[in-house]
């Protein structure tokens, strides 16, 4: 009987399909894609939110998916890089997936869903006017921030690759700049 007080349902709409799950209030979100729903993108790298490989978003914010506990998450909508695309079949790829593609931004790939999440967390950000580290302070409050190539190796600068493809990474960023 003890071990019920540890579980809860959950209700979690992941890429546009709502998943109602009784959950371990100890079991975190990357797990929950990975084992329970079979959505192998996110990686799980360092387990330390240190790397980035487990990126995805949580109501259009980018979370490193390995720090957080499921169940604090009822209701959010998550977004993984298997529904990036929106269509659901993932059918037609999204344009940061085809610019990392024509780019040739991953070598070993491991790193590479985290990344295409993270890019689409950065240009959402910059889009609502959320300044970065190496934001003009004189940048109209705000207002979207213009992605250039500092901006994004700022922006980008929690997820890790291993292989160094970061010039190619931010050249895909840069190509998919609206």
């Amino acid at each position: 009987m003890g071990n019920l007080q540890h579980l809860s349902q959950t209700t979690l709409r992941v890429n546009g399909k709502p998943h109602t799950l009784t959950v371990d209030h100890r079991r975190v979100l990357l797990d929950l894609l990975r084992e329970d729903l079979d959505l192998t993108g996110a990686k799980k790298g360092c387990d330390h939110g240190q790397c980035g490989a487990c990126t995805v978003l949580v109501d259009g914010r980018r979370v490193n998916s390995c720090l957080l506990f499921a169940v604090a998450l009822d209701g959010c909508e998550v977004t993984t890089v298997e529904g990036l695309s929106g269509d659901g079949g993932g059918e037609e790829p999204h344009p940061l997936q085809r610019a990392f593609l024509e780019r040739d931004a991953f070598q070993c790939g491991y790193c590479t869903p985290g990344q295409i999440c993270s890019a689409a967390g950065v240009l959402a950000e910059a889009a609502a006017g959320h300044p970065s580290h190496v934001t003009d302070p004189a940048a109209p409050s705000g207002e979207p921030v213009p992605l250039d190539r500092e901006e994004i190796r700022e922006r980008l600068s929690g997820n890790l690759c291993r292989c160094g493809a970061y010039p190619r990474i931010a050249e895909a960023v840069e190509d998919v700049i609206p």
